[in-house]
């Protein structure tokens, strides 16, 4: 037993129940709870942690397909490296630890569940909410976030969505299971069934005001098959303009934007718009 317990503690990584992580997932974590405390962060607006939580990362690498590891759906962490979602969806689950007073990796581990996964729970691979327009409705009606997009001033934004079910060969999971096509499919109606709003990217600047330091953009896109294109943190800047806090693309680390995001959304000619979700106090 002692001989096995010495060969577990060098494994890179560890999988306890259904998470799977390493031991620099698990320093970084704490580091940044640490910075939290120091900082006294929970006194803080939720708003006003995201971006503190948030810059931390700046510097933190892009890395993509880091929730793709493993045959079977798990709670995977990668903090070494970041994507767009993974870095908004780690600021979010960070920064409710901290507003719950619950600062230790396992209360991460049960955040990070509760954003990532439909209704809260892991329960396969469709049971994650790889549509941002999905993540944004479920997460919305759980009082995680509110969807402020609308009352700022935002329009009907009536893309539709079917990319992972037309191109599942570019998915693992769906490319070695087509059973889960099927129930892709269901799932891309029932987002599809939705009333959501956007905010033009013409009307971004002008309705700016609406948008709280700490705010979860979602850009839209004109991509086939895709409502949202990129995401990231909107951060007021000392020019009094919101800017971008994201993680960029592959080569590129977590940054904010030079130019406000009124003019950053102009940068990639697919992005169409904004949607803005608000995350919310939690409930203690």
């Amino acid at each position: 037993m002692k001989k096995l317990i010495l060969l577990l503690s060098f494994l890179p990584a560890f999988v306890f129940a259904q998470a799977l992580y390493d031991s620099t997932d698990v320093k970084i974590c704490n580091e940044k709870f640490e910075y939290a405390k120091e900082h006294n962060l929970q006194s803080l607006p939720i708003g006003d942690v995201m971006t503190a939580i948030g810059k931390t990362f700046i510097g933190t690498p892009y890395v993509a397909h880091t929730l793709e590891k493993g045959d079977t759906e798990k709670v995977v962490v990668h903090l070494s490296g970041l994507d767009c979602y993974t870095f908004f969806e780690s600021t979010l689950a960070l920064s409710r630890c901290v507003k719950l007073g619950k600062m230790d990796f396992q209360d991460y581990l049960k955040q990070i569940e509760t954003i990532r996964y439909r209704g809260g729970k892991l329960d396969g691979y469709i049971s994650r909410l790889h549509y941002a327009l999905d993540w944004l409705y479920d997460n919305n009606k759980r009082g995680i976030v509110k969807d402020v997009t609308k009352e700022i001033g935002g329009v009907p934004y009536n893309k539709k969505v079917s990319f992972m079910s037309q191109h599942f060969d570019k998915y693992k999971r769906l490319k070695n299971h087509p059973e889960l096509v099927k129930e892709m499919k269901k799932i891309e109606e029932e987002i599809n069934s939705r009333q959501y709003y956007y905010i033009p990217q013409d009307k971004i600047a002008e309705l700016e005001k609406g948008i709280h330091n700490g705010d979860i953009i979602l850009l839209t896109t004109a991509w086939k098959g895709l409502g949202i294109g990129h995401t990231g943190i909107a951060i007021k800047m000392p020019d009094g303009r919101i800017h971008f806090l994201h993680a960029p693309i592959a080569g590129k680390k977590v940054q904010i934007t030079k130019q406000p995001l009124a003019d950053y959304a102009k940068v990639v000619k697919k992005h169409t718009g904004i949607i803005v979700a608000r995350p919310l106090e939690p409930v203690k």
